[in-house]
């Protein structure tokens, strides 16, 4: 794969997680339970972390750093998955939704600046991008999409 190539394999993950929750109702995107106890709302923030992770990891996997393990730091990934949910769920849904979208815009905004040797093989920085991103946005679209299912 190439950067454009890429590129468009996220973009098309983004516009389909978009599709999975587009036309609910704040009441519903605010209710719990589309992922254990998580309402949409929490989704949202979640994918908006994981992509803000992206941002912080991604320029120092450039310069040959690597990142911190999250069992070290933080207890494993539920273990940041949980603190980031608790420090996120004071936020509006509108707050979410306006994170969601700049931290977005960010990262592809970042992404146009990386060579592309980084994209062209399986690089530190591609893995990264990938499980955080594109890799990562169906598991929550199919999540969402299967809780719709129980909505009806």
């Amino acid at each position: 794969m190439n950067k454009v190539q890429v590129l468009s394999k996220l973009e098309r993950a983004w516009v389909s997680f978009h599709k999975s929750y587009a036309g609910l109702t704040d009441e519903q995107l605010l209710q719990p339970g589309a992922t254990g106890d998580w309402s949409v709302k929490d989704i949202l923030a979640h994918v908006s972390w994981w992509e803000e992770e992206a941002l912080k990891h991604l320029p120092h996997i450039l310069l040959g750093h690597r990142p911190p393990r999250y069992s070290v730091v933080y207890g494993g990934i539920d273990a940041f998955n949980a603190l980031m949910r608790e420090q996120k769920r004071s936020l509006s849904l509108s707050e979410v939704c306006d994170q969601m979208d700049a931290i977005h815009a960010r990262l592809v905004e970042y992404l146009h600046s990386v060579p592309e040797e980084q994209f062209t093989t399986e690089t530190r920085f591609r893995r990264r991008l990938r499980l955080d991103t594109y890799s990562h946005y169906p598991i929550h679209t199919r999540a969402i999409y299967e809780w719709r299912e129980g909505l009806s």
